[in-house]
């Protein structure tokens, strides 16, 4: 059912929803929302339309040059000087200056780690949320961080051998991030046995017993910045190092810090300092009732009123948002707050989709859906007034269990998640500073509906499609006043590179994509522009995603090179991940890497790293064996059906996926865009065939089916692989991907699962 008004045509539930759970309290009455509501999409659903209308220009300009011109393009140059012509590549501004005030310290000052989280997964959202802070001791002890050889497994009950690598791991990161005065000469924190704090000096220091009797200092007495408890025995010992918070608890009553000599029970890293809760690739929303539960998450997130029942240990409790922590300062007299969870952000749709939710009247076409990057900005927005007028209130119990760190909780707490007052939205997948100025302008128009100062949206902009990556400095002055962040993206930025050039010449494995020339310049590239635009100390500068969960050891071994590369802030998959990704941020100091950078001659490097940009990775030499093209095309096939099964059957858009090799893989729609791009790729120059690739997906759907046994939501596909039956919509809609990939709007997955969804979901 539909109600009219302003123009618009709205779902009478999500009327509801806005009318009986958004709105009040704000002091925006309901008329003057779906008015100003209705003027908005007016004025702007048209020209989202023309945006979309030249990216298909462009597109169709490419095609036609590559058709003219296949394979690896021969003159350079010439390229360059085509892409300028049509309007594809922009030149530079000379100067640009980034502006944004009044961000938190999470985006400007702080380096450390981001969460994206499916909004539609409240468990997942509220565990995201409280990962601010996490225990080192669980995330070494549970995962392959910790080596299981010699008998120190992980299974089973505790194992006081694999206990003891843990706790000598947590000293060294303590000798290492915070020393003690006479570290050079052999203390360690691995020899304390007691901890206290002196105040009697009138500001406060930190007093580290020994083995031998010695009692020494901090080599930095500053990085003590608070504790709790009693001074002379404290339960918790907080330390700063590179802006990250370091707590020592000491609990001498739980078995491990039973078995310390200094009572040391854990150590809790400050982590996830960022969470991006996601209405994008990580969620499936097709229509009103997905949009509604989406946006009651995000309401509930910033009132502190969203809890999830969680079963654990044989006993079920009510999972909440964490309190702020508190702290006395080491003077002993006054109290430091720290905050308790993840700064928040939202990801919004971009520009491509429409959603049923909310048909607008138009004069020439009729009653059509409204842009859905339209609709998620306007009532994503109104919803965050929550947070901008300090509505949000403790619900619940916390964690449910206690977190054994002495940061207690009570409810009807205040909480807030913008302290500086601003909302954060990402805004994926614009191509070029007209989309990005398009945003800007869109979040302006939903400022003055709901009265708020100009630039109080700051938005996040991910830097993954081509046409952006060539024009990252442009597209920060499209919206100086307003970035808080950029981010590389590789997976999508790859699924754009393969349907930008799909009529080149055939694609690189995927595998040699990561060497390609292209991709060393993307990285590169995104840090100095965003450097170069003033966005150290104002803003995120991020890196992508490490989608194994469940490989730690190589995430740490490997994901240093991010804060290496002077990015203040990169993506990781879970809780545990960040935790143990916060160790990279005290063993690089972000801050100094981004100034040495940015004494880097950007513009000299200007056209080495566009050519770069402009390098198509379509193979030299596409001379593959059968057993390479056959390898490439199973491992893509089973990664798509075992994503696009979740999403079409059970409207699960990001999960642990297991791929070919049985290893769990973080998946959302930019694997999934990739992957189909690449075969539709290879089906058009004729490196696969399509009966190869009906036999190929034949095949893994029975393979997709096996891995998936043990779900009891799970529908099998392969049976729609026998002749004359197709009632398996997931396996149908895989196949769509592959064989109308190259007729998707810049290679996109959303059109064709949406429609196949809608299928689902209307029975």
């Amino acid at each position: 059912m539909r109600t009219t008004l302003h123009g618009l045509q709205v779902d009478t539930a999500l009327l509801a929803f806005i009318d009986d759970e958004v709105l009040p309290d704000t002091g925006v009455p309901a008329s003057h929302f779906w008015a100003g509501f209705g003027a908005i999409v007016r004025d702007l659903a048209p020209r989202n339309a023309a945006l979309l209308a030249e990216r298909e220009r462009l597109q169709a300009d490419i095609d036609a040059w590559h058709l003219a011109r296949p394979g690896p393009i021969a003159d350079p140059a010439a390229y360059r000087a085509f892409l300028e012509r049509i309007g594809y590549l922009k030149m530079a501004p000379s100067h640009v200056q980034a502006s944004a005030t009044q961000v938190d310290a999470e985006l400007a000052l702080q380096a450390g780690p981001q969460l994206v989280v499916p909004i539609l997964n409240a468990r997942y959202a509220l565990n995201a949320a409280n990962a601010r802070w996490g225990s080192l001791y669980d995330a070494l002890y549970g995962t392959d961080a910790i080596a299981e050889d010699g008998g120190a497994t992980r299974a089973g009950s505790y194992n006081p051998l694999r206990g003891a690598r843990v706790i000598a791991f947590a000293r060294r990161l303590l000798d290492d991030a915070v020393p003690l005065a006479n570290h050079k000469e052999g203390g360690s924190h691995a020899d304390s046995t007691h901890y206290r704090i002196d105040t009697t000096s009138g500001s406060g220091h930190l007093v580290v017993t020994l083995k031998n009797g010695r009692v020494v200092g901090l080599a930095e007495p500053a990085a003590l910045v608070g504790f709790q408890g009693d001074a002379a025995s404290p339960r918790s010992v907080l330390l700063c190092h590179h802006g990250l918070h370091i707590d020592i608890r000491i609990d001498r009553s739980t078995p491990i810090g039973h078995s310390d000599a200094a009572g040391v029970s854990d150590l809790v890293l400050e982590a996830a300092l960022s969470t991006i809760l996601d209405l994008e690739d990580s969620v499936a929303a097709i229509d009103a009732a997905d949009k509604i539960a989406a946006y009651r998450n995000w309401l509930g997130i910033l009132k502190g009123t969203l809890t999830e029942q969680v079963s654990k240990g044989g006993k079920t409790f009510e999972r909440g948002l964490n309190a702020d922590r508190r702290y006395l300062r080491p003077d002993g007299r006054s109290e430091l707050v720290l905050h308790g969870r993840s700064l928040m952000f939202l990801r919004n749709v971009g520009h491509l989709m429409t959603n049923p939710a909310v048909l607008w009247e138009s004069d020439k076409d009729g009653a059509r859906e409204i842009p859905e990057g339209i609709l998620d900005a306007v009532i994503t927005t109104t919803i965050a007034l929550h947070d901008l007028q300090r509505h949000g209130r403790l619900a619940g119990n916390g964690n449910g269990h206690g977190d054994g760190h002495g940061d207690g909780r009570a409810d009807g707490s205040a909480i807030v998640n913008s302290r500086a007052g601003s909302v954060y939205i990402v805004k994926p997948k614009m191509h070029g500073p007209t989309e990005v100025a398009f945003a800007a302008e869109l979040f302006g128009r939903v400022e003055q509906l709901l009265g708020l100062p100009d630039s109080t949206v700051k938005l996040g902009i991910m830097d993954e499609e081509r046409r952006t990556s060539v024009n990252l400095k442009a597209c920060i002055a499209a919206a100086a006043s307003r970035v808080a962040f950029i981010n590389t993206g590789f997976l999508d930025r790859t699924g754009d590179e393969i349907h930008t050039a799909m009529l080149a010449g055939p694609m690189r494995r995927k595998g040699d994509m990561k060497s390609s020339e292209w991709i060393a310049a993307y990285e590169r590239n995104n840090v100095l522009v965003g450097l170069q635009c003033g966005l150290r100390g104002r803003a995120q500068i991020g890196k992508g995603m490490w989608a194994m969960p469940d490989l730690m050891a190589a995430m740490l071994a490997q994901k240093i090179a991010h804060p290496q590369a002077g990015a203040n802030t990169a993506w990781v998959p879970s809780p545990t991940a960040a935790t143990l990704h916060s160790l990279h941020y005290h063993q690089v100091d972000v801050a100094a890497v981004q100034q040495a950078l940015e004494q880097t001659d950007i513009d000299g490097q200007r056209d080495t790293l566009l050519a770069g940009l402009l390098t198509v990775p379509v193979a030299a030499d596409p001379n593959w064996s059968a057993h390479e093209r056959q390898q490439e095309l199973d491992n893509n096939v089973q990664g798509i059906l075992g994503y696009v099964v979740r999403w079409i059957d059970q409207g699960v858009g990001c999960s642990k996926v297991p791929d070919i090799h049985n290893v769990g893989l973080m998946e959302d729609r930019a694997t999934l865009r990739i992957s189909s791009q690449h075969i539709a790729n290879w089906l058009h120059h004729g490196v696969v065939s399509q009966a190869q690739v009906h036999e190929t997906f034949q095949r893994m759907a029975a393979i997709v089916d096996r891995q998936n046994a043990g779900d009891p939501l799970y529908r099998p596909m392969a049976g729609s692989c026998e002749p004359g039956r197709n009632d398996s919509f997931a396996y149908r809609a895989a196949l769509d991907l592959v064989f109308k990939g190259r007729e998707q709007p810049s290679g996109y997955t959303e059109p064709l699962l949406h429609a196949w969804r809608l299928k689902v979901k209307g029975g």
